[in-house]
């Protein structure tokens, strides 16, 4: 149990400042995959992602797309023969003033 990454809260930011959602990950990363993974943007279209950790002031911007790829060759059977594929690639991180 000592191993396992602690499990951290990350909300997701509208570009109003509004917060939408709540992924968990154990790096901003891990969550704005999953943000990435309900998005509506293309390789060639990406949208940006605004996520930040409950109780910090760090804003994690990412730019994120999802492709459509097969399945894996070793894939379970309930698994379909298409998936969704996450990407993401970080732009930079912001600094709040006040929470």
């Amino acid at each position: 149990m000592k191993n396992m990454a602690k499990t951290k809260n990350f909300v997701l930011l509208e570009k109003n400042g509004k917060e939408t959602g709540v992924f968990t990950g154990s790096q901003p990363r891990q969550a704005a995959l999953k943000a990435a993974n309900r998005s509506k943007g293309t390789k060639s279209k990406p949208v940006e992602i605004r996520i930040r950790e409950r109780g910090t002031k760090k804003i994690h911007i990412f730019k994120g797309w999802k492709e459509i790829v097969p399945a894996p060759k070793n894939k379970p059977s309930w698994m379909p023969d298409k998936i969704n594929k996450p990407n993401v690639k970080k732009t930079g991180i912001e600094k709040l003033e006040k929470i």
